[in-house]
């Protein structure tokens, strides 16, 4: 066993890890700053929002810590052949693909397939995303048997104790560390901190019937109008596409995402404007022309719903984005 393990061993010279801390002004420019996860987050709250990663990339491991200070609608997909476990870094809760999750719960995901977050203002979140064949390899070196359908649950309850050591765990490991040989120790240890909570037969939960109902109209009311972006849409639309009552369709949004169908509409495609606007206009387009895109065809109500859910007017968006392209510009200009 030890040849085999020399194997894992980091080579003289060779990076084991890397360090870093990212920070962002924009929901889905957070989204993009997590390496290798295919994402797209749609801000809830109003407000101005600032988000912060901090993360180590191992070999096989790749640990974090993510703040988003609003209320964010996170679709996720990490990277294939892994798996993700996240839980709360204090004492706050949040959804995963409407279910309620408290801070001592931990949640689990294969890689390759879809799952949705809603994370409330203020949240922090640790996340640890493992090659599963590697996860799988050291188990068995180390003699652990790993139930194989964990992989397959959305959601796994366990004991808060071990997750108060896991967070004691990563918060050591997301500082600053310049001894390649420590990192490499860290990097065995978190392995061997997931295996040990993977081992334990704790509760996990199961969909009622009643809920995997009110998740599905919830998925083809948003798939409908994700379909459909400029179609003005009412909520006697939704209810008729979905075959529901209106006070149905009401409760099964709240549910599910904790917010109304209107509601959900409406910063659905507040926030595909501002992704389209962080992109750059194109020629001869303007704000106005991407807002009917849409749906958005009262220009007054536009800007005020926009600048009342993201704390800036469009414009302002709009012209950082110039900025950011003359900066780019400029400093290729220098380079060459």
């Amino acid at each position: 066993m030890t040849d085999e393990l020399e194997k894992f061993a980091p080579k003289q010279g060779e990076a084991v890890s890397k360090w870093c801390v990212m920070e962002a002004n924009d929901a889905d420019e957070q989204a993009h700053n997590l390496k290798d996860w295919q994402q797209q987050y749609d801000q809830i709250s109003n407000g101005r929002f600032y988000g912060k990663i901090e993360e180590v990339m191992f070999e096989s491991i790749h640990a974090f810590r993510e703040h988003t200070s609003q209320t964010v609608r996170q679709q996720c997909n990490v990277w294939p052949n892994a798996i993700w476990l996240g839980f709360s870094a204090d004492d706050k809760s949040c959804r995963i693909n409407g279910h309620h999750v408290s801070s001592d719960h931990l949640m689990i995901r294969p890689g390759s397939t879809q799952f949705e977050l809603v994370t409330p203002e203020q949240f922090n979140i640790f996340g640890i995303v493992i090659n599963q064949d590697t996860l799988k390899e050291v188990a068995r070196l180390h003699g652990i048997e790993l139930d194989i359908s964990l992989f397959h649950s959305p959601l796994r309850v366990w004991h808060s104790e071990k997750l108060k050591s896991l967070r004691y765990l990563l918060n050591d490991v997301l500082k600053p560390q310049p001894d390649s040989l420590i990192r490499h120790h860290q990097e065995d240890i978190l392995m061997m901190a997931v295996l040990e909570i993977l081992q334990q037969n704790d509760q996990e939960i199961h969909e009622k019937p009643s809920f995997v109902k009110r998740r599905a109209v919830v998925q083809k009311v948003t798939a409908y109008l994700d379909a459909h972006p400029d179609k003005p849409v009412t909520i006697t639309d939704m209810c008729a596409l979905a075959y529901v009552s209106r006070r149905t369709l009401q409760y099964c949004f709240e549910d599910v995402l904790g917010i109304s169908p209107l509601r959900c509409l409406r910063i659905s495609r507040l926030n595909a404007v501002r992704r389209a606007l962080i992109k750059g206009l194109k020629a001869d387009e303007t704000i106005s022309m991407v807002a009917q895109q849409w749906g958005f065809f009262h220009a007054g109500q536009f800007t005020h719903d926009y600048t009342s859910l993201f704390g800036e007017n469009p414009s302002v968006t709009a012209l950082r984005h110039q900025q950011r392209s003359m900066h780019k510009a400029v400093s290729h200009s220098v380079r060459q």
